[in-house]
C-alpha cells in the first residue's frame, strides 16, 4: 500500500437505475453471443444464464450493437437499456470450438506502442504475435498485452521487449456467426448433454424458476424453430407451460397471412409479430423488444399476466422491413394483421403494440386459446397450481388434503377477484369424478373455474342526430 499525505479524489462510475424484477413473464432467450467478450467465453455455450443487469449480461455472454449476427444481444438491450426489466436468461449457441474462422498471419506496424486489429469477434487466447520474419514468437504478459476497445477490437500494447520493432505479424482465430445454423438454435438431446432449444429443459431444475416466455430473435422465422418453440412451450419438466414469440419472416403486408399459414405458426402458446422495428439507428427484431414489454407490464402489474400488451408504449423509434427501409401501418392496416392472428405496431401518438390474437386465431376462436393474455393467465395459474401443493404429493388422500387444497385455492382465488386480475377463480371436489377405484389408485380431481377478463378489443359509440334537441333549445331561447 503506498503512502498518502495529502487531499486525493477519485471518480466512481454513473449508477443506472436497477433493474424492476419480474418472473412472471420470465425470458429465456437463445441465440448467439459475441462471448469472445466474455469473462470465460469457452463456459458460455449451451449454458442458461441468469442475469439481473446489463453487466451481469456483459460478463456472462459479452456485448456488442452488431444485433444482425449476435441477436442476444438486441434482447439484452432491449431489457436493460430499454425497459429495465430482469431477469432474463440467456442461452448462447455460438460454440468457439465449432463456429470459428481462422485469420492468417498478417502484418501491423507498431504505433505509440499499440496494434489494433480490425477484425472482430477475435478469442486473445488464439492470438500469436511473431517478428516480422516469423522467427520468434513473442510472449503474451512478457512482451505485449492484449484488450478490447469499444468496438471489440483487440488493441495489442507492446513493452519494451519490442521496442526495436516496428511491425509485427499477428496470426488468431475468431468466433463465426454466421456459422451458427437453425439446427444449433434446436439443438439436441443426448445422455448429458443437451443443446439449444433443449435446454429449457433446465432452467427449473437450475433456477428454481419456471420458463414464461421463449424467444429466439433473428432465428424465430424459420419454420422449423419456431416449430421447436412451439412445441417446447407445453410439458416443460412434464408439467409446466409457457408461451413463445414468434417473428414473422414477410416482405409485405400483402405477404403476412399467407407466409404464417405456411410458416405453421398456429399454437395458441404462441404470439406472432410483424415487422421489425428500430430504436434510433438499431434494427430489432419484434420479438425482442415485445418480449420486454411484457416483462415491463407483468412487473407493474404485481407479477400478474392478465393484463393485454396490446396499445402498450412500445418505446421504439420506427417500424422496419426486411430491406430496412421504413414502413407506415395504420390502425386499418393493423387490424388487416389481427384478422390473421399477428400482432404488429401501430403510430398512435408514439408507437403501440397492436394485436391481442394467439397464432391460433382465427381458426381457434375459444377464449382461453385466442386472446393471448388470458392463454398467459391459463398458464400461469397452472404453474403456480403445481408449485405451491407439490408438498402435497404422497400425503394421506383424505378429507383434510381435500378440504386443505380447496379452502386454500379459494382463498388465493377470491384475492386475485378482490384485486380485479380475473372475473373468477374457485376449484371444487367433485365425486362424479372421482370414482373409488382412481381414489384407491393413488388420484383425486380437482376442477377448477378460472374466467381472466378478455381485452376490450373493440369499444363502440353510436352517435345519432337528435332534432328534438334542437327544437327544445329553440324554444328555450324563445322564451
Amino acid at each position: 500500500m503506498s503512502y498518502k499525505h495529502g487531499i486525493y479524489v477519485s471518480e466512481k462510475p454513473t449508477q443506472t437505475k436497477k433493474a424492476i424484477n419480474t418472473i412472471a413473464g420470465l425470458q429465456v432467450i437463445i441465440g448467439t453471443a459475441p462471448i469472445n467478450l466474455a469473462d470465460k467465453p469457452y463456459e458460455a455455450t449451451n449454458s442458461p444464464k441468469i442475469v439481473y443487469s446489463f453487466e451481469q449480461a456483459q460478463k456472462a455472454v459479452g456485448y456488442c450493437t452488431d444485433f444482425e449476427k449476435y441477436t442476444l444481444c438486441q434482447s439484452i438491450s432491449a431489457n436493460f437499456e430499454i425497459f429495465n426489466v430482469a431477469p432474463i436468461i440467456l442461452i448462447n449457441v455460438l460454440d468457439p470450438k465449432i463456429h470459428k474462422k481462422e485469420n492468417i498471419a498478417t502484418e501491423y506496424f507498431i504505433i505509440k506502442n499499440q496494434i489494433t486489429i480490425p477484425i472482430s469477434g477475435i478469442l486473445l487466447d488464439t492470438v500469436t504475435i511473431q517478428n516480422s520474419d516469423e522467427t520468434e514468437i513473442y510472449t503474451k504478459d512478457k512482451d505485449y498485452t492484449l484488450s478490447f476497445d469499444k468496438n471489440g477490437f483487440v488493441i495489442v500494447t507492446v513493452f519494451d521487449s519490442l521496442a526495436n520493432e516496428t511491425s509485427v505479424k499477428i496470426s488468431s482465430t475468431s468466433i463465426d456467426p454466421t456459422a451458427v445454423t437453425k439446427y444449433d438454435i434446436i439443438g439436441q438431446h443426448e445422455t448429458n448433454k443437451e443443446t439449444g432449444l433443449h435446454l429449457v429443459r433446465q432452467i427449473y431444475p437450475k433456477f428454481g424458476l419456471i420458463p414464461g416466455l421463449i424467444l429466439a430473435p433473428g432465428f424465430s422465422q424459420n419454420f422449423d424453430v419456431a416449430a421447436e418453440m412451439q412445441n417446447k412451450c407445453e410439458k416443460i419438466n412434464g408439467v409446466f407451460s409457457c408461451e413463445t414469440i414468434l417473428d414473422l419472416d414477410a416482405d409485405t403486408l400483402e405477404e403476412c397471412a399467407q407466409i404464417k399459414e405456411i410458416s405453421r405458426f398456429n399454437s395458441s402458446h404462441a404470439v406472432v409479430l410483424w415487422p421489425k422495428v428500430s430504436v434510433d439507428d438499431k434494427i430489432y427484431f419484434y420479438s425482442a423488444i415485445f418480449g420486454a414489454l411484457i416483462a415491463y407490464t407483468d412487473a407493474n402489474n404485481s407479477n400478474v399476466p392478465n393484463l393485454s400488451p396490446s396499445n402498450k408504449d412500445l418505446k421504439i423509434s420506427k417500424t422496419i422491413l426486411n430491406d430496412g427501409s421504413e414502413i407506415y401501418l395504420d390502425q386499418e392496416q393493423g387490424n388487416i394483421l389481427n384478422s390473421y392472428g399477428i400482432t404488429t405496431a401501430i403510430n398512435l401518438n408514439g408507437f403501440k403494440s397492436w394485436g391481442n390474437n394467439t397464432a391460433a386465431y382465427p381458426e381457434i376462436s375459444e377464449p382461453k386459446d385466442r386472446w393471448f393474455c388470458c392463454r398467459r393467465f391459463f398458464s400461469w395459474w397452472a404453474n403456480n397450481f403445481i408449485q405451491t401443493y407439490f408438498e402435497h404429493v404422497d400425503n394421506p388422500a383424505n378429507y383434510r388434503l381435500i378440504e386443505n387444497i380447496c379452502d386454500s385455492e379459494n382463498i388465493r382465488g377470491n384475492s386475485y377477484v378482490a384485486r380485479g386480475f380475473c372475473a373468477g377463480a374457485k376449484i371444487e371436489f367433485l365425486q362424479t369424478e372421482n370414482s373409488i377405484d382412481d381414489i384407491l389408485n393413488g388420484t383425486i380431481r380437482f376442477h377448477q373455474y378460472l374466467a381472466p377478463y378478455s381485452p376490450a378489443e373493440n369499444i363502440e359509440n353510436i352517435l345519432e342526430f337528435d332534432p328534438n334537441m334542437i327544437e327544445i333549445s329553440g324554444g328555450n331561447r324563445n322564451e
